[in-house]
């Protein structure tokens, strides 16, 4: 197939893609993929029939299986569908098979071509022992850890026990190949060593096959901040800035934004250098994210490198002008980066929420449910990135995240009111959602004061976050019965509050008067 013309002259040059993976981030690909006049390719399983993403594709093709290892991780699949396609160019998305070093040289095996970093890159920074090196022979400034002895695990306990001696308490003792938080245990007691340690060590084998742990010291009151970063093949390498995304709960990310509220213009420049030499450390090529951890008293050190798009970049598009997908592709055929770093500039804020269908008042636990009304807000400087839509259902086979919502505006300030306003018009109807828990963060006076250290919900809501009653029960029980819900209901309870309850059903209002 002939690609488009601004494809002319590239050395890979790429006409259709195959997106190996599913919901909104399959979605979001496939629009940048239309804007470029490249055709398409979704994969599907029995439980994503008939899904957006699958209907959202030029072509779909069904993976037949009863779990992710015969569906969207099976990679000789994969690599069928791409083949019957006729697709030249595969897309991992974020999740399954983003960051699998196998994946990566089995699609290039194939001879596609792979939308993302090498296999090295992918092996380097994804084992965070080898990315902590990797670092260090950079000059990157890394928190201060220790490596445990996998030579004589006879000797682990005792030499757990002097690591974290030297490191210090409270310290963090995390999985080597670990990520979302599993594998990952926080001990402020030396008595609590050994347990937390066997713990992180059996999770982190469950999760990775891999048990192996390592200890690091345990930065209280720190900030988590990421820098984009886009390299082609040719040598040139920029950042787009820094995500702020401390607000977490059981160590994954809730709320984000760029920029930061708090670094100043020497340490944005500083941080933002750091994240450029990482990459080419291990010779980066496309969008990568280097995470750090901001301490109290203003320094930062590296905690590890995403090889893939992050889940937050929306944020940096938005206050970039950069569409990162886009520039993922055109590295991928070997183009050159078309911009510079002096010039990419910082334009207004932008803010992310991740709404999930989960419970925030029962420890977050994941729903299950219709989505009966699913009807999003709208004006300017809105954007939702979403695989799901209204008659779609939250269920158990995949992750709770039903969308992203994204404000851009042209100062914090007004982000903020931005967010709050599109949160309330939000109307979701069927499963619970975590949306009335976002609103309340907008409100909050400590998210106002820019206080989003990592402990940020444990400090604000420390007994756990409940709901306020308000007076929309009269709404929901009118708008149940008219889109046919078929639970009663009989009350309501707002998830917000500080002065004005949430209210997620505000255009309910209007319909039922």
């Amino acid at each position: 197939m002939v690609g488009p013309d601004w494809m002319e002259g590239a050395p890979r040059p790429i006409s259709k893609i195959l997106v190996a993976n599913r919901g909104e981030i399959a979605c979001r690909v496939f629009r940048s993929c239309a804007e470029l006049g490249l055709g398409s390719v979704a994969i599907y399983s029995e439980a994503d029939r008939g899904s957006l993403h699958q209907q959202t594709a030029d072509e779909s093709v069904f993976l037949p299986g009863d779990n992710l290892s015969d569906t969207y991780l099976n990679i000789e699949a994969i690599l069928a569908a791409a083949e019957e396609t006729g697709a030249d160019a595969i897309h991992p998305g974020y999740g399954f098979l983003s960051e699998r070093s196998s994946f990566a040289n089995a699609v290039k095996g194939a001879g596609l071509v792979w939308i993302g970093p090498s296999a090295h890159a992918i092996d380097e920074m994804g084992d965070k022992i080898s990315a902590r090196r990797a670092m260090v022979t950079a000059g990157v400034p890394v928190i201060p850890g220790e490596e445990l002895p996998l030579e004589n695990p006879d000797d682990m306990v005792d030499e757990l026990v002097r690591a974290a001696t030297r490191v210090g308490y409270p310290l963090l003792l995390k999985a080597s190949a670990g990520g979302g938080g599993k594998g990952m245990r926080m001990v402020h007691e030396p008595r609590n060593l050994q347990r937390e340690y066997a713990a992180a060590s059996r999770e982190a084998a469950t999760s990775f096959g891999d048990g192996t742990v390592y200890v690091e010291r345990l930065l209280e009151k720190s900030r988590h901040i990421e820098v984009q970063v886009l390299t082609d093949t040719l040598g040139n390498a920029v950042h787009l800035f820094e995500r702020e995304c401390s607000i977490q709960r059981r160590h994954q990310k809730v709320v984000e934004e760029a920029p930061s509220p708090v670094l100043d213009a020497i340490t944005r420049e500083q941080m933002g250098e750091a994240a450029v030499n990482a990459a080419k450390a291990v010779d980066y090529e496309g969008a990568g994210t280097v995470e750090f951890l901001l301490s109290e008293d203003g320094e930062f050190h590296f905690l590890e490198m995403n090889t893939r798009l992050q889940v937050e970049h929306p944020i940096t598009e938005c206050i970039s002008g950069v569409d990162l997908v886009v520039e993922q592709i055109r590295v991928a055929a070997g183009l050159p980066l078309p911009f510079t770093q002096s010039d990419l500039t910082i334009r207004g804020h932008a803010i992310e929420v991740r709404i999930y269908a989960e419970d925030p008042s029962n420890n977050f636990l994941p729903a299950i449910g219709p989505l009966a009304m699913f009807r999003p807000p709208t004006g300017p400087g809105i954007r939702l990135d979403t695989g799901v839509r209204e008659g779609d259902a939250a269920s158990i086979d995949f992750d709770p995240m039903l969308a992203k919502l994204v404000v851009h505006a042209p100062d914090r300030d007004s982000a903020i009111r931005r967010m709050k306003r599109a949160c309330e018009d939000f109307v979701l109807l069927g499963v619970t959602t975590n949306l009335g828990f976002l609103s309340d963060i907008m409100g909050h006076p400590a998210y106002h004061a820019g206080e989003t250290t990592t402990d940020f919900i444990d400090v604000n809501w420390p007994e756990g976050w409940s709901p306020e009653t308000s007076d929309v029960a009269p709404f929901v029980a009118a708008a149940s019965e008219h889109y046919g819900l078929s639970r009663k209901v009989t009350t309501i309870e707002t998830e917000g509050g500080r002065g004005s309850p949430f209210n997620p059903f505000l255009s309910l209002r209007r319909s039922f008067p």
